[in-house]
């Protein structure tokens, strides 16, 4: 019935999935990053470029849901969904700029396994935004691509846990530990990220579909 009552607009569909394929291209920078740990500077630099066009895209969307009258779903959840999606997206250009600013003689192997998972949710979470568009098509494989992006977010969780219980461990110097503590926590928060945009997606189709 609602969907009869209130015509659709396409516009956040189109700024979700853009703001979504900006996070699987900076995450999969990210990743390059710390597979290949060289040429650095450019690197992290091309991870900001994309940041800032996610930027760009997130706060376009916001002047829209202050001006538009009507909206695809509820405007709260139009704002969170936009606003987690922009949190993923900084939180790996956060983790990109210390690995540019630090001075690291070798990557930690465990930092290379939390970006492929926090990569591996961006492609989930893409794809869940993408059903969002028509939603009651197919709800299934939007909240199946959810659910992956939740299980991912608990594997991350069990490997931090065990990375820092290294990164005490291993004998390494303080300030190395605390160089290693502050990417992994923000390669973390990222995951954690990708799980609330899971959640928001989730609510918003078993409301809506």
């Amino acid at each position: 019935m609602l969907e009869k009552l209130m015509p659709r607009s396409d516009d956040f569909f189109s700024d979700f999935e853009a703001q979504a394929a900006t996070v699987v291209e900076g995450t999969s920078l990210l990743k390059a990053l710390l597979d290949d740990f060289t040429d650095v500077e450019r690197k992290c630099q091309g991870i900001k470029d994309v940041e800032h066009r996610g930027d760009e895209v997130t706060h376009r969307a916001f002047a829209r849901l202050h001006t538009q009258f009507i909206t695809p779903f509820d405007r709260s959840e139009i704002h969170r969904l936009l606003s987690r999606i922009d949190d993923v997206l900084d939180l790996a250009d956060a983790a990109a700029e210390r690995l540019g600013l630090y001075d690291l003689d070798a990557i930690l192997p465990e930092a290379r396994e939390l970006s492929a998972l926090l990569l591996r949710q961006a492609e989930r979470m893409e794809l869940a935004v993408k059903g969002l568009r028509d939603v009651r098509t197919n709800p299934e494989a939007v909240l199946d691509a959810c659910k992956e992006i939740s299980a991912l977010e608990h594997d991350a969780d069990s490997l931090t846990r065990r990375t820092m219980a290294k990164l005490f461990t291993r004998g390494n110097d303080p300030l190395t530990v605390l160089k290693w503590k502050e990417i992994i926590d923000l390669l973390e928060a990222g995951t954690d990220r990708a799980d609330d945009v899971a959640n928001v997606i989730e609510g918003v189709v078993l409301e809506h579909a």
